[in-house]
């Protein structure tokens, strides 16, 4: 198993189906209990341990996955209410740099994660099928769909998991 990837390198599936889509849809919904859960009973010792060499700790990985989840929430708004917007990226090492992802509770990450995806929720339930093929334009990634956001998140989240799950196996945790 690779460290950096657990459960592999992210891919578009081919052919997506409505049914993919609400399965997506109900894996994004999950993602702040089963992040709850790989974290759970961790002291602090435990958070401020890097899931692999060279990599974040634990707590900068449970504050970067709303982080990242609160920028794809807003590049969704603005596929579905502009025509082909440009989004912006941002330096995500950066933002785990900084002193809220390296020492704040990670409970202040959990509520903001169960917040954001009460609501990213809604919307993702809301969309007719033609949203899905709705454009936004990534800088480094050109041209990408509705569909690329739904199931490039569906995988982040488990794809975060997956590294604090793996930690705790490894360590006996």
């Amino acid at each position: 198993m690779d460290p950096h990837y657990p459960i592999g390198k992210y891919e578009l599936p081919k052919d997506v189906t409505p049914t993919m889509r609400r399965q997506a849809i109900a894996s994004i919904a999950e993602t702040p209990a089963r992040l709850r859960a790989a974290v759970k009973g961790l002291n602090d010792a435990q958070l401020d341990t890097p899931y692999r060499a060279g990599g974040w700790t634990v707590r900068q990985v449970v504050h970067h996955v709303p982080d990242s989840h609160l920028n794809a929430y807003v590049r969704l708004k603005l596929a579905l209410t502009e025509e082909k917007p440009t989004i912006k990226p941002y330096e995500e090492a950066a933002w785990a740099e900084l002193a809220d992802s390296k020492s704040a509770p990670i409970e202040v990450s959990q509520i903001l994660l169960d917040s954001l995806h009460t609501r990213w929720d809604r919307l993702w339930q809301s969309l007719k099928p033609e949203h899905f093929a709705r454009v936004l334009v990534h800088p480094d990634y050109g041209e990408r769909t509705v569909d690329w956001l739904l199931f490039l998140y569906e995988w982040h989240g488990r794809h975060h998991t997956a590294h604090i799950t793996e930690l705790r196996k490894q360590k006996g945790w």
